[in-house]
């Protein structure tokens, strides 16, 4: 069986020569497999029954619009939901198993908040045909004899009552109206309010209005309600975006303590929360908004592992080439025996906005270098790469040599620019696009950004937002990369893409580049040495100076009290559940950050 998608907002059939349909060779031959329809607004429809799956109207077609995927046809019965003709389809579904909390780990654009949907009773599948209207019994009937049966019959029948925290947290700001501690008493079904506020550290917005929150915030204020709620089933879309690390781990454990005995599923992009979280772990994989296939479970442990490798045993199926592969480092892999130029360095800086204050140590970065800077929401991180870019002007001390070529990807994505995607990334390279260089296919198009390169920029989702002021940032040529929270809204796979073009440009273009982050094993994977902030959100922080790796990261789990192993097969740092045995011990040694491997 095959898949074939067309993507109908970069489909243009007046603008182009209609390839698809002159080169089609079963077209040719006097059959059909591709036409123009008015089903689709006079647009090409694909018939998947005829179409042989050559690929030749996806090499024709000017806008990369078409996609034919050729898969085996053991899943055609796995069909569980199609959007439209010709659109996005969706193969299996993970099982919810009662008491325990199911991670579902993939990329964007494969299908997991359609999973999320599904499973919630919000849209109803149609197990392949987008013009269906199925009702329960008839979803029932067809997964009569499967495991997932029991689960459906329960939900359907009004026996389940579901919580589903959206990702889109942004609807929630514009819609809610009230304060924080107004809204959560109204919706305390579970007379559980006072242990969600200290769970979820929300004393210091308990008094605001929802409509003034930060993200971070109002992340945690969805989560609260959720959990307020009295549920068989908790489902959460991406809980840990906006989040700082002492947070994430904390709302890791405040669904863990107050869902157990439920249906519990998450979607979620940080590896480390999602280890932390989850008992057992679902792989979706697939093509981007082609199509998406649901793995068997795996224990956390296990399925992350896979996803990392890019290989599932128990399907034996390989969905990615290249493993994602951590390395047990003391010291970053730079040679500064050699010599290696200080290409920026900062005096002692001091810098008071109204009722904050930040104080930043001395220190220095060498060409080549990624510095990373972690520390909790707050605390003045951003304030200091707005000092680095010269934004804004330091109350005392200087950065120097003046002069250096600055590369800036802010925090906040806002949507400015007047113009397509190719005119926002031409007009900061000329180069930028020519398909012969490594930028373009190892970013550009690894992104999927070339397939929107016709689409607005205010058009964008935040995603895609994000991995064009990302790949534009990095396309500079610059001394100095300054980078604000880039994987917030990228998938595991894409935070990876980047994160490889951050090094190897700052290593080829003797640059630094300045990178603050909430996903510790991005800081992990990349970072030569750490910058730690510390101090009291919201009113004062304290910024060291650089340090290696290792007693940076130790000190800043050390100031949290969490410790990470190592995982024995892929090197990736693992969070020790509190006071394990593992946790009292590194503790005991001052060792909150370690190289040693576990299996555990």
């Amino acid at each position: 069986m095959r898949v074939a998608v067309i993507n109908y907002d970069f489909c243009k059939p007046d603008k182009c020569n209609l390839e698809c349909i002159r080169f089609c060779p079963i077209n040719r031959s006097g059959s059909k497999a591709i036409e123009l329809s008015e089903i689709v607004k006079g647009k090409p429809v694909i018939y998947e029954e005829t179409c042989i799956g050559c690929g030749i109207c996806v090499k024709k077609c000017p806008y990369e619009a078409i996609s034919i995927v050729n898969l085996p046809d053991k899943l055609s019965g796995e069909i569980i939901h199609r959007y439209k003709i010709n659109g996005f389809e969706l193969f299996g579904l993970p099982i919810l198993k009662q008491g325990y909390i199911i991670g579902i780990l993939g990329k964007n654009g494969t299908g997991k908040s359609t999973i999320l949907r599904i499973l919630s009773g919000e849209l109803i599948p149609n197990f392949g045909d987008p013009n269906a209207k199925l009702s329960y019994d008839d979803v029932l009937n067809k997964f009569k004899g499967k495991e997932i049966y029991d689960y459906f019959y329960k939900l359907y029948n009004k026996n389940l009552k579901v919580v589903h925290k959206i990702q889109y947290i942004e609807y929630a700001g514009r819609m809610l109206k009230g304060n924080v501690n107004e809204l959560l008493n109204k919706i305390d079904e579970r007379g559980k309010i006072d242990e969600v506020r200290e769970l979820l550290s929300m004393q210091n917005m308990w008094n605001k209005s929802v409509q003034t929150l930060s993200g971070g915030e109002l992340q945690k204020f969805l989560v609260a309600a959720a959990l307020l709620r009295e549920a068989d089933v908790y489902v959460f879309d991406e809980p840990s975006s906006y989040l700082d690390v002492r947070e994430r781990l904390n709302m890791a454990k405040g669904i863990r303590e107050l869902t157990k005995d439920k249906y519990v599923a998450v979607v979620d992009h940080d590896l480390i929360v999602l280890d932390y979280l989850t008992d057992l772990v679902s792989i979706i994989y697939g093509e981007s908004s082609v199509y998406g296939r649901v793995s068997k479970l795996y224990s956390a442990r296990t399925g992350i592992n896979n996803f990392l490798n890019g290989y599932l045993p128990a399907e034996n199926v390989k969905f990615r080439q290249d493993e994602i592969k951590f390395m047990l480092k003391e010291l970053t892999d730079l040679d500064f025996s050699k010599n290696v130029k200080i290409r920026i360095k900062w005096s002692e800086i001091k810098k008071n906005l109204s009722d904050f204050s930040l104080d930043i140590e001395e220190g220095d970065a060498r060409e080549g270098e990624v510095i990373g800077i972690v520390g909790p929401n707050g605390i003045g991180k951003t304030t200091f790469m707005r000092i680095l870019v010269n934004e804004i002007t330091p109350d005392y001390g200087y950065v120097m040599p003046e002069g250096l070529r600055m590369s800036y990807k802010p925090q906040k994505l806002i949507p400015e620019y007047d113009g397509t995607v190719q005119q926002y990334l031409e007009n900061v390279s000329k180069d930028i696009l020519s398909t012969s260089s490594w930028f373009f296919e190892e970013v550009i198009r690894k992104l999927n950004l070339h397939r929107i390169l016709e689409s607005e920029v205010k058009d964008l989702s935040g995603g895609e937002l994000q991995k064009l002021y990302v790949a534009g940032a990095l396309a500079k040529e610059a001394d100095i990369y300054v980078l604000d929270e880039p994987s917030s809204y990228l998938d595991v796979e894409e935070r990876y893409i980047v994160a490889k073009a951050i090094k190897r440009i700052t290593r080829e273009r003797k640059a630094v580049t300045f990178l603050v982050d909430h996903d510790l094993a991005i800081h992990d994977y990349i970072s030569d040495r750490i910058m730690v902030f510390t101090g009291i959100p919201g009113r004062e922080g304290h910024g060291k100076s650089p340090t290696s790796l290792r007693k940076g990261m130790n000190e800043f789990l050390k100031e949290m009290q969490i410790t990470f192993r190592r995982d024995a097969d892929t090197g990736r740092p693992r969070v020790n559940k509190l006071g394990s045995y593992l946790d009292r011990l590194q503790k005991e040694r001052n060792e909150y950050y370690s190289l040693e491997v576990s299996r555990d």
